[in-house]
C-alpha cells in the first residue's frame, strides 16, 4: 500500500514491526549486553538503543560511496518511480502490535534524490578519521578550562546560569561560555564529598573518568530505569569501583524510559544541582548541541533549621524533593535530607519533571504538560493578541502522537504550551502557529559526526509512517548564532516567541522529546493523566528575573556581553526557524541513506 504526505512517498517491507504508540526512546540492545557480557567488542560497551548501536557500527566499519559491501549490505532498491519519488518515501503499512516489534530485522528501502556534496568541514575531518571516536571525545578537553575562565563563568554575567556543552570542530569563540562534563566536576565549582547522577544511558568506566583523580574514589549513585540484561550489564561495568552504588528506578509502564539527567554533586562548600540534556558517554559531549542549568552553590543552612527554610520563590527546593520522593526509594532518602539542610532560595527556575504514573484530582498537574500548564497560569502574564505567539518545540525523537493533531498534539498538549496568566483561551486545530524544529537528512548529512550523528535521533520509520500529517511542521535545525549549526541536537527545548521572534513569554530546557511518553497523555475522558517515564527540565519565566513586562528580549547575538541587557535570553539556535522544502525529509534512522556521501564520505545503512 503506497501512502503519501506533504513530505513525500515512502516503501517499507510489510514485515517491519511497528514502535510502541507512546514511546519516543528506543529500548536497549540486548545483544550489545550479550556481546559484552562475554567479552566481545562489536558494540558500545553500555546499554544504548538500537539506533545509537546502528551509530556505532557504522563508525566502525563505515561505508564509503565506492564501497564493495554495499552491494550485499544495502536491500534491493525498488524499481518504482514516480513523479514524486525524490522528494521522499513511499511505505506500506505495518498491521504488527508492540509485542511484536523485537521479532523481525528491518528491510527498509530508501529512494532519496541525490543531495549536493558536503561543503563546509570534509577537509577539517578526513584527518581526525584515524583516531577511534571514543578516542577523539575522549583526547578532546582532557584537562577542564583554564581556572580564570571558569570563575568567569560561574561569577560572570549570566543570570540564567544556562549553558551549552562545549563542540569539538567549531571555532573556539563559540565555545566560549560553554561547560564540558570535566569543567562542571573540577574542583573550581567545589570539594566534592559525594554525588548522584540520574541518566538513561550510562559508560561506566567513561564516566569516572570525567572525575578529577582526587575525586574518583568518593561515593557515587547512579540512578537508572535498567532491567534484567542491561542492569547485569551496567552493574557489571562498576565491579571495578567500590565507591559506585546503583538506585533502579522503577517503570511498571510499559515503554517507560528514566529520561532524566540531573547532578547532585555534595560540596565540602555546600550542595550543586546541574540538570542537563546529555547521557554519561563519550558521544554526548563531544559534537552535538546540548544544554545545561547549572544551579548556584547552595550554601548550608544553620543546624537545627526547620519548615520551609532555604526555599526559593520558585518553590525548587520542595518539587525537587517531590520529585525525588516520586522513586520510593530509601537510597535517596540520603538526598532528599541533604537538600533539605541547604539553602536552595536563590534559585530562579522552575522545576518541571515527569513520573511514571496514572494521576488524577490535584496530582494531574504535578507532573508533565499539565504541570507546565499549572505554572504558565500562575506564573506568566497574559500575552495581548496571543493567539499570534507561535510556540516552537525543539527535540531529538519523536513518539507516536495520533493520526491527526486532534489527537494530542493540537488538543491537550497545546493547550499548555498557550497558556498565559489566568485568562481561560481554547484554540482549536492548531490556531496558534506551531513550529516543531527536528534534523534534516540533509542536516545530519552535512554534520560534523556525519551520518552517525543520527543514531543520537532515533525517530524510526514505523512511527513516522503513522503520521506523515506531523511532518507539514517541521523546521530545520539551524544555529549559526551559536555556531552549532553541523551539532546535531541532543538538547530539548520549548518556548513561546512572539510573532517577530524579538521576544519569548518563557523557555523550557528538558529531558522530554516530543512524546506522550515524556509528557503525558490524558484519559478517562481528561479525568487522569498517564505518564510511561521519568523526565526533568527546568523553566525560564520573566517573572522570576525580575521582569514585569511578561518576556524575555532574545540575544541576537550568543557571544556578545555588550548588545543589549544581560537578561535577554540566549536561544541556543536561529530565529525564526525555517520550514522544510519540498525536498526536506526528517531524520529517520532505520532506513538507509546511500545516493550522498556524509562530511566523512560515508553512507548509512543501520542493518
Amino acid at each position: 500500500m503506497l501512502q503519501e504526505g506533504a513530505h513525500g512517498k515512502w516503501t517499507v517491507s510489510s514485515s517491519d514491526e511497528s514502535t510502541e504508540e507512546n514511546s519516543d526512546s528506543e529500548k536497549p540492545s540486548t545483544s550489545s549486553l550479550l556481546d559484552a557480557a562475554h567479552g566481545r567488542t562489536s558494540g558500545p560497551q553500555y546499554p544504548c538503543s538500537e539506533a545509537r548501536k546502528a551509530a556505532h557500527k557504522r563508525k566502525a566499519s563505515p561505508l564509503k560511496l565506492s564501497d564493495k559491501k554495499l552491494s550485499t549490505e544495502i536491500p534491493p532498491a525498488e524499481k518504482q518511480r514516480t513523479s514524486q519519488a525524490g522528494l521522499g518515501w513511499c511505505l506500506s503499512s505495518s498491521d504488527e502490535e508492540p509485542e511484536d516489534q523485537e521479532k523481525h530485522a528491518h528491510k527498509e528501502t530508501l529512494k532519496e534524490e541525490k543531495c549536493d556534496a558536503p561543503k563546509e568541514h570534509l577537509l577539517n575531518l578526513h584527518k581526525d578519521d584515524e583516531l577511534s571516536e571514543n578516542q577523539k571525545a575522549e583526547e578532546y578537553n582532557e584537562t577542564p578550562s583554564e581556572a580564570q575562565d571558569t570563575w568567569d563563568l560561574l561569577n560572570g554575567g549570566n543570570p540564567f546560569r544556562f549553558f551549552l556543552t562545549k563542540v569539538r570542530g567549531i571555532k573556539q569563540s563559540y565555545n566560549f561560555g560553554a561547560l564540558h562534563i570535566k569543567d562542571i566536576l573540577s574542583p573550581l565549582f567545589g570539594t566534592l564529598i559525594s554525588s548522584a547522577q540520574f541518566n538513561y544511558c550510562i559508560d561506566v568506566g567513561w564516566l569516572v573518568r570525567q572525575y578529577p583523580q582526587e575525586f574518583r574514589k568518593k561515593p557515587l549513585l547512579i540512578v537508572h530505569g535498567e532491567k534484567r540484561e542491561s542492569k547485569a550489564e551496567l552493574l557489571a561495568q562498576a565491579r571495578p569501583y567500590e565507591n559506585i552504588s546503583f538506585c533502579q528506578a522503577k517503570l511498571d509502564i510499559a515503554f517507560g524510559t528514566h529520561h532524566t539527567k540531573m547532578m547532585l554533586l555534595l560540596y565540602e562548600e555546600g550542595l550543586r544541582v546541574v540538570i542537563h540534556t546529555s547521557n554519561l558517554i563519550a558521544d554526548d559531549w563531544h559534537q552535538k548541541t546540548q544544554g545545561i542549568w547549572l544551579s548556584p552553590l547552595y550554601p548550608r543552612l544553620p543546624q537545627g533549621t526547620t519548615g520551609s527554610a532555604g526555599e526559593s520563590e520558585t518553590n525548587f527546593k520542595s518539587d525537587l524533593i517531590s520529585y525525588l520522593m516520586a522513586y520510593n526509594s530509601p537510597t535517596l532518602k540520603e538526598w532528599i535530607d541533604l537538600i533539605q539542610e541547604h539553602d536552595l532560595s536563590e534559585t530562579r527556575v522552575y522545576l518541571l519533571g515527569s513520573t511514571p504514573g496514572r494521576y488524577q484530582g490535584s496530582d494531574k498537574e504535578k507532573w508533565g504538560h499539565l504541570r507546565l500548564r499549572k505554572l504558565l497560569k500562575e506564573h506568566s502574564s497574559s500575552i495581548p493578541a496571543q493567539e499570534s505567539w507561535p510556540v516552537v518545540g525543539q527535540f531529538s525523537s519523536i513518539g507516536s502522537v495520533g493520526a491527526d493533531g486532534s489527537k494530542w498534539l493540537c488538543s491537550e498538549f497545546q493547550e499548555s504550551l498557550v497558556t498565559a496568566g489566568s485568562s481561560v483561551t481554547n484554540f482549536l486545530k492548531c490556531d496558534v502557529p506551531v513550529h516543531l524544529v527536528y534534523p534534516t537528512v540533509n542536516n545530519v548529512r552535512q554534520s560534523l559526526e556525519g551520518y552517525p550523528a543520527g543514531g543520537s535521533l532515533p525517530y524510526s520509520i514505523q512511527t513516522a509512517q503513522k503520521q506523515l500529517w506531523l511532518h507539514s511542521y517541521f523546521h530545520k535545525w539551524s544555529a549559526e548564532i551559536s555556531g552549532r549549526s553541523h551539532a546535531m541536537p541532543h538538547i530539548k527545548t520549548y518556548m513561546r516567541p512572539s510573532p517577530d521572534f524579538q521576544k519569548i513569554a518563557w523557555f523550557l530546557v528538558t529531558s522530554a522529546n516530543l512524546s506522550k511518553a515524556a509528557w503525558g497523555a490524558l484519559e478517562k475522558n481528561g479525568t487522569q493523566l498517564m505518564i510511561r517515564s521519568y523526565e526533568l527540565g527546568v523553566l525560564f519565566l520573566p517573572s522570576a528575573f525580575g521582569l514585569d513586562k511578561g518576556y524575555f528580549h532574545v540575544r541576537r547575538k550568543m557571544l556578545s556581553e555588550s548588545n543589549g541587557s544581560a537578561t535577554d535570553f540566549p536561544v541556543p539556535y536561529d530565529l525564526p526557524p525555517e520550514q522544510y522544502g519540498s525536498k526536506d525529509q526528517p531524520w529517520i534512522w532505520n532506513i538507509p541513506y546511500t545516493n550522498a556521501p556524509d562530511t566523512h564520505g560515508n553512507m548509512w545503512v543501520p542493518s
